[in-house]
């Protein structure tokens, strides 16, 4: 593969979706650019880190000082210069040279996406860093924008602040009102006193955003603050401490560490007590993130054991002949396709409720319900795709020199970053007991497939049925014990995941050409039929112009 993004013309189409022509014909431009990059250099950089050139810990010097650095390989250097000069971050805060206006989130995330193929591990620490950025754009003074907000959002002009959000501790996890982490206030400013348990790009951030309890305030997370924590200055000073670095399944690019503060100097961020609320903010902005990346993953998978398949001989065929690997090709590439539209447009619902603030609640609770349905959707089928690719190369998938270990060793943490499964059905749960979010989410689905056109009466009609049993399902659940509702909560985010995108998957075959019907048909019968008998399998009839035009299309490009 010479370049992921020519790979994608559905990712090109839903970028001319999105953005305004201008700036579509410029970032189409960047984007070939980017994507060959990220199929060769990145790629190899990758490999070489997941092997060879893993993050380090220098704990002492030559003299037997502590100095606590993380040492990084040249090229994993040289991907984050190339990358974060590319405003993979910085373009979505400030104006992109020659355009004449800022970029946003689609572009950066189509970005992400790319990166993801190759480099997931890595896309962790620009995660990091787009949050450290919207925390201090959003939240702080003027004079901490001024002094640290150019460098988080630095293109090469200044030196580059990397950024990283410290929440979990040892006593807590996911369990974040139970954090301990103490800020101290004295004369000169606010010094952080105690541990954090799983600091990912500890060693390379120049800023870390930290959730610390101020003395006599409340318990739980209502008592948190946040905190900027200037990192080269507090580690010259020994005010801050690695302990030692995580020993990771996968994503072994960025550096996850121990961390003690010691007295680190410290600056406020926002008002005092209002931390985890600000951080929430920035965790559903990770979350997308973690959605793109496993996306990434999910293509990344899906392109090896395509090639693989056109390439394979056994038993006298190319393994692409063979009907159940046309079914498992045909599904995967539909899956992809319907998930990254979905992932898409409630990233531009994201960027809209960016640029207007005032937009109403019940988009806001809309939002939160996609964030959450999407983000444990996307990485539990990250991992479903890196095994699906590893079982189609057969023996080979199994072995460190094919990419297919390194998929499923990073697609692993994906599900647990940003909010486990159960998080996430309990986020979903508290929005529908809460907010309402099930009445909002028909409300907005039956108005979308009422303007679907007559062409896709059947499947509408079809999608109709499963929503009807959802609904009332969900009504059931709902007047049961507490204890009951928790225990179905992950599987009504499921069917939440589930018809949200059969309704996009309709609205693509509704707005593009007759592949997209084809797509249309082999999601909706995974995803509500699977395994009812067909004399004619839709996946297979369905081989050559899902899996393999789009594969002439690519090369075309």
């Amino acid at each position: 593969m010479a370049n992921f993004y020519q790979e994608d013309p559905h990712l090109s189409s839903l970028l001319k979706k999105y953005l305004p022509v201008p700036f579509y014909q410029w970032a189409d431009r960047e984007l070939h650019a980017f994507g060959e990059h990220c199929a060769g250099d990145i790629d190899e950089r990758a490999i070489h880190t997941d092997r060879e050139g893993q993050p380090r810990l220098v704990k002492y010097d030559k003299l037997g000082e502590e100095v606590s650095r993380v040492w990084v390989n040249e090229g994993y250097k040289r991907t984050v210069e190339e990358t974060y000069n590319t405003g993979i971050v910085g373009y979505i805060h400030k104006e992109i040279p020659g355009l004449g206006r800022k970029g946003n989130y689609v572009y950066s995330f189509a970005q992400g996406y790319l990166l993801s193929h190759a480099e997931p591990g890595f896309y962790c620490p620009v995660t990091l860093t787009m949050a450290t950025a919207y925390l201090i754009d959003h939240y702080a003074d003027e004079e901490l924008k001024e002094r640290f907000l150019p460098h988080v959002l630095a293109t090469g002009e200044i030196e580059l602040y990397e950024g990283a959000t410290f929440l979990t501790e040892r006593q807590g996890g996911s369990d974040v009102g139970a954090n301990q982490v103490r800020a101290l206030e004295t004369a000169d400013g606010y010094r952080i006193y105690g541990e954090k348990y799983f600091a990912s790009n500890a060693g390379q951030c120049g800023v870390a955003m930290v959730l610390a309890r101020m003395e006599g305030a409340k318990e739980g997370t209502k008592g948190l603050s946040l905190f900027l924590v200037p990192w080269e200055e507090n580690r010259k000073n020994q005010k801050l401490h690695i302990r030692r670095l995580k020993d990771k399944l996968g994503v072994r690019a960025v550096p996850s560490a121990e961390v003690e503060f010691d007295g680190a100097k410290a600056y406020l961020v926002g008002e005092a007590e209002q931390g985890f609320a600000y951080m929430v903010e920035a965790l559903n902005l990770s979350r997308i993130c973690n959605a793109v990346a496993s996306l990434g993953i999910m293509k990344r998978a899906f392109l090896e054991a395509r090639d693989y398949a056109g390439n394979r001989t056994a038993f006298g065929s190319k393994l692409k002949d063979f009907p159940m690997i046309q079914d498992t090709l045909t599904t995967l590439a539909a899956k992809q396709q319907v998930e990254t539209s979905a992932v898409f447009a409630m990233i531009h619902r994201f960027d809209q409720l960016c640029a207007n603030s005032d937009q109403p609640e019940e988009e806001q609770i809309l939002l939160r319900l996609y964030i959450a349905i999407l983000k444990k959707e996307t990485a539990e089928q990250a991992i479903h795709f890196a095994h699906e690719a590893l079982e189609i190369h057969g023996g080979n998938g199994y072995i460190e020199d094919f990419v297919t270990p390194r998929l499923l060793r990073d697609a692993q943490v994906l599900t647990v970053w940003e909010g486990t499964g159960n998080i996430l059905g309990l986020e979903v749960l508290r929005l529908v007991e809460k907010y309402q979010a099930d009445h909002l989410f028909f409300q907005e689905v039956s108005r979308r497939l009422a303007a679907l056109p007559e062409s896709l009466r059947v499947l509408r009609e079809q999608l109709e049925l499963e929503i009807k049993r959802m609904a009332d399902w969900l009504e059931e659940v709902k007047k049961a014990d507490r204890e009951i509702r928790s225990y179905y909560c992950k599987e009504i985010a499921k069917k939440f995941a589930s018809v949200f995108e059969s309704v996009v998957a309709l609205e693509d075959a509704a707005e593009s050409n007759g592949r997209n019907k084809d797509v249309a048909e082999v999601f909706m019968q995974s995803t509500w039929n699977s395994g009812t008998y067909q004399t004619d399998p839709m996946t297979i009839r369905h081989f050559q112009r899902i899996v393999e035009s789009s594969q002439h299309a690519a090369v075309s490009n």
